[in-house]
């Protein structure tokens, strides 16, 4: 496990110097990489009771991407917010996050892995377990041959970056 996070690091960039054990390194929630092992998304992810909806957890969430992202030796095309009401997914430049190019309802896209998500309380692990599971989908259909909303990846250039990768969750 020590020697996963340890090379997780390695991929991630992050500038881990000041840290004296690995509890003092910040991960993003979920980390997408493509087939050659780089990363190509980072995620946020927010379970019952939080939400992005408030403007002081959007911006405190969208900071927190920023630093990860600027902290990463490569550039990293993707960021993503997720909480229960919706995912958005975010473009990095390398040096500004956009606005959401695409917003799905999240009961929508995560439905098709939990068949009762709008009818329970989904909190924050199980929310990125949900998430991962809807990520290695698109990357290798383990569960559809149409995974939700691959068109809508497609279109945005994250479907063809995630075929035949994989994630991480933190």
């Amino acid at each position: 496990m020590i020697d996963s996070v340890k090379q997780s690091l390695t991929w991630w960039g992050i500038r881990t110097m000041q840290a004296t054990n690995l509890e003092d390194v910040d991960f993003p929630d979920i980390v997408a990489l493509d087939k050659e092992g780089q990363i190509i998304l980072i995620a946020e992810v927010k379970g019952f009771p939080l939400k992005f909806q408030e403007t002081k957890a959007q911006d405190y969430a969208n900071l927190r991407l920023i630093d990860y992202l600027q902290a990463a030796k490569i550039a990293i095309p993707f960021a993503m917010l997720v909480d229960v009401d919706k995912i958005q997914i975010l473009k990095w430049d390398g040096n500004n996050l956009s606005e959401p190019i695409v917003c799905f309802n999240t009961a929508d896209v995560l439905s098709h892995y939990e068949p009762k998500f709008r009818d329970k309380r989904i909190f924050s692990l199980y929310l990125k377990g949900l998430t991962e599971a809807w990520l290695r989908d698109l990357a290798y259909h383990w569960k559809s041959a149409i995974p939700p909303f691959t068109n809508e990846m497609a279109k945005i250039g994250l479907l063809q970056l995630i075929e035949d990768g994989t994630t991480e969750i933190y």
